[in-house]
């Protein structure tokens, strides 16, 4: 499924590729037969696009698809000539991964553009080979001398708004590749397992909006196939295609890549679209099918399929990916006075790997990724006694840390001393901007710091949400509809743009919608020595 290979070691060994297999376009030499030349039905197809993910200064995950068994081939350089190719042979694509397949590129320069092309060949005939897609990716710089920009936002695809292609698709991820960020993290909500996608639905004013729609999306994901289907849908979508192949990726998950809300006390039994009831087994095959699809290294991590994990991007930035999904106890009312496996959130060991991440990281800008927001409420109905349950961290009380708020406390009390956190965020399907002041909070023992929340990708349009005081955060900026879940058409579709100067190390943070028009710009200023 994957392969490391890096380049150093490629130029040393690169004899042991050079046969006869793969080494020309044909395969053939001089003086053969003429080849057969496959028909179109023979060769492998690469429908599924071509993916970068998780680049730092000299790594970078290659992934793609084939329709059928096939060799994934991949052929990389600083320029885009090719003139100093190396080629890696990688996996074999079978039906065991959905026919998906990547390579780990190691070895790389740093703050350098590579370019890459990438085929798969049929295993048991060199001769029929796919078509050629290419792409490139920026290296994170070692040193800080180069600006870094990057972009994130989530949920995609979600409340039945999907593929519209007389709206022009997805056409937020036009609006990012236009401004040429080095990487993109996708904040969670990949997909929207539970949201079936109908041919028509209608939005806001009467407007009919048109879907592109396959077997898997047109229900509630349950089956292994049908969450594979979910993710290949969105790649059916030529700008998310397009933006791929410039832009790489740094993906996390959160509730709707399994089903809305999910966790140990989540209740299926009620809810008459599912036959399968098991939500381990839904999660089981929906993580599954994400790791499949997402274009990182969970394989390297020290947990098997870890999803946090830390990307460096030089000495201007480190991005720390939060998995607030995975480790979590039941959602409930979420008062309890005392840390416990209940109130668990991202657990001890994601929260020790944190706070020692931080201490040691020398970036001048620490920025976490999180699935979901800090302070604001999401619910997630009642409780048997009607109490209301909650999704994320807040509870509705505006007083002293409670239930999940205090491992969050925890947390910001153990970094008080990590100067220039910010986080970044996504979940709610608005944008916002908070600040977390101790002198306006119930728990007053961390350094303030800042919130930025953008979305949605294509997906219903909500909020604004409610604020819990107890980290005391305030609203300095937030833009949501009129009428909830308004469709991609009214344009509340927003993603978030971030910009260090090299020169005063300074971040500026942007909320900006599809059409590419910002609607909120703050400049934080470092705190250095």
């Amino acid at each position: 499924m994957n392969t490391s290979f890096s380049r150093r070691r490629f130029l040393v060994s690169g004899g042991a590729l050079s046969g006869s297999f793969l080494l020309s376009g044909c395969g053939g030499s001089s003086g053969a037969a003429p080849a057969v030349i496959p028909s179109d039905a023979e060769r492998p197809k690469l429908l599924s696009g071509l993916q970068f993910g998780d680049v730092n200064a000299d790594q970078a995950i290659v992934w793609s698809r084939s329709d059928r068994n096939a060799i994934m081939v991949v052929e990389y350089d600083t320029t885009e000539r090719f003139a100093n190719a190396s080629r890696i042979v990688g996996p074999t694509a079978t039906d065991a991964t959905d026919f998906t397949s990547r390579v780990d590129l190691t070895g790389l320069p740093a703050g350098q553009t590579v370019f890459v092309r990438v085929k798969y060949v049929d295993p048991n005939n060199s001769s029929i080979q796919s078509e050629t897609l290419s792409g490139q990716f920026r290296t994170a710089p070692f040193d800080a001398r180069k600006p870094v920009r990057f972009h994130w936002s989530g949920d995609q695809a979600g409340q039945g708004w999907g593929i519209n292609t007389e709206f022009g698709g997805y056409r937020i991820y036009e609006a990012m590749r236009k401004r040429d960020p080095d990487f993109f993290i996708h904040s969670g909500d990949t997909i929207y397992a539970d949201g079936p996608i109908e041919a028509k639905q209608t939005a806001e004013n009467g407007a009919v909006w048109t879907n592109i729609v396959t077997e898997e999306v047109s229900k509630v994901a349950e089956t292994l196939k049908e969450y594979r289907g979910r993710q290949s849908y969105n790649m059916l979508d030529a700008n998310f295609r397009k933006f791929a192949t410039q832009v790489p990726q740094i993906w996390q998950w959160d509730d709707h890549e399994v089903t809305n809300n999910y966790s140990a006390s989540k209740d299926l039994s009620g809810d008459a679209r599912y036959t399968e009831k098991s939500v381990v087994v839904l999660a089981a095959r929906g993580q599954r099918a994400f790791l499949e699809y997402a274009p990182m290294r969970y394989f390297k991590q020290p947990e098997a399929q870890r999803v946090y994990r830390k990307i460096g991007q030089g000495p201007l930035l480190d991005v720390f990916v939060l998995d607030m999904r995975s480790y979590r106890g039941p959602n409930s009312a979420n008062r309890q006075a005392q840390e416990s496996a209940d109130t668990a959130f991202l657990g001890n060991a994601q929260l020790d790997w944190l706070v020692a991440e931080l201490a040691k990281s020398t970036a001048t800008w620490k920025v976490i990724a999180a699935d979901m927001p800090i302070g604001l409420q999401v619910g997630d109905g009642k409780d048997a006694q009607g109490n209301d349950k909650w999704e994320a961290i807040a509870n509705g009380d505006d007083g002293a840390p409670s239930g999940r708020e205090l491992e969050i406390a925890r947390l910001l009390r153990a970094i008080k001393a990590v100067k220039n956190v910010v986080w970044v965020t996504a979940d709610v399907h608005y944008c916002a901007a908070h600040f977390y002041d101790p002198a306006n909070a119930q728990f007053s023992d961390f350094s303030p710091f800042w919130e930025f929340v953008a979305g949605p990708m294509n997906a219903g349009a909500f909020g604004p949400n409610k604020l819990d005081k107890t980290f005391g955060p305030s609203v300095v900026f937030q833009k949501a509809p009129v009428i909830q879940n308004s469709s991609p058409f009214s344009g509340y579709q927003f993603f978030g743009e971030v910009l260090i100067d090299p020169a005063t190390k300074a971040m500026t943070v942007e909320l900006i919608d599809l059409n590419g028009v910002s609607h909120f710009s703050k400049t934080l200023a470092p705190q250095l020595g």
